[in-house]
């Protein structure tokens, strides 16, 4: 930008400077040069200002000196200074399609994960983050990718396929996403979620996690028809001591006196119909005459 406001300012000085000598005849020709001189110094001036946008912070550099850290706002600077501008809004790191990550389940089957991680620049680190990678688009390429890639690998291959494909999917996003922060918080990036979107294991894998599924279901089956099998044999035995403790406290109780009043009771009601009954309650079989009218 230097150069071409000294550029555009010489030329205009130059038009100028031709027509009063009336090397050039045109008045256009002062009109012009004026006006080109008048660009090329407003775009000299500005070469002495930088503004720093809105949830960016600056660092500048002059002939390979780096400056301190410039916050949103108007600054002054050398026309020799540049400035390298990182934003700190939060940007997302998308490891699917081409940079789907391929994992290994403690069992050795091939699952592949795709996932989202939400970082950002921590503002105070932001010169170091300079000094380390150069720029917002290095910080992510040679930081965040790398780093995420890594431990996403780690993670899953502590666990099975089964608990990587379904039964530990929020287990692992967790693991993964405190492993992340941890990594990259000491060097100033900040993480704000870990998103795993989605975990697809390979034929073969899947293959034997459809199966493991099915011999689970099934012994899980088998146990509970065992369950119930125990529970309806203990409710039979139950029911079975309930009953020979009743016959037997019947047993206890029935006496002689008691069967002899009770039948004769019996013979009693019937003797209604029959004035005259004979009935076998008497004791050594004599038979009991029941006059039903005589009471």
């Amino acid at each position: 930008m230097l150069y071409i406001s000294l550029l555009l300012l010489a030329l205009g000085i130059t038009l100028v400077v031709l027509r009063r000598r009336e090397v050039v005849e045109f008045r256009l020709a002062t009109l012009t040069g004026i006006l080109t001189g008048a660009v090329g110094l407003l775009l000299g001036l500005s070469t002495f200002t930088y503004v720093v946008e809105p949830y960016e912070v600056g660092v500048p550099t002059t002939l390979g000196k780096v400056g301190t850290t410039w916050q949103s706002g108007l600054h002054l600077k050398s026309p020799l200074t540049d400035v390298t501008t990182f934003s700190t809004r939060p940007a997302d790191l998308n490891l699917t399609g081409n940079d789907t990550v391929e994992v290994r389940s403690s069992e050795g089957g091939v699952l592949y994960a795709d996932l989202t991680v939400k970082w950002s620049i921590d503002p105070e680190h932001t010169l170091a983050l300079y000094k380390l990678a150069g720029s917002a688009e290095a910080v992510q390429q040679r930081l965040v990718y790398p780093d995420s890639r890594e431990i996403v690998r780690n993670v899953f291959a502590r666990h099975t396929g089964v608990e990587g494909y379904s039964t530990q999917r929020e287990a692992i996003t967790a693991e993964i996403d405190k492993l992340i922060t941890a990594r990259l918080a000491p060097r100033g990036i900040l993480v704000n979620g870990v998103n795993l979107r989605n975990v697809k294991p390979s034929d073969g894998l899947q293959k034997a996690i459809d199966q493991k599924i099915q011999q689970d279901q099934a012994t899980a089956q088998a146990e509970a028809a065992v369950r119930t099998a125990k529970a309806e044999a203990e409710k039979r035995k139950i029911d079975s001591e309930s009953t020979a403790a009743a016959n037997t406290a019947i047993a206890n109780s029935l006496t002689d006196k008691i069967l002899m009043s009770q039948c004769i009771e019996a013979f009693k009601a019937a003797a209604e119909k029959n004035p005259v009954y004979a009935s076998p309650c008497g004791s050594a079989g004599t038979p009991v005459i029941v006059d039903g009218t005589k009471k």
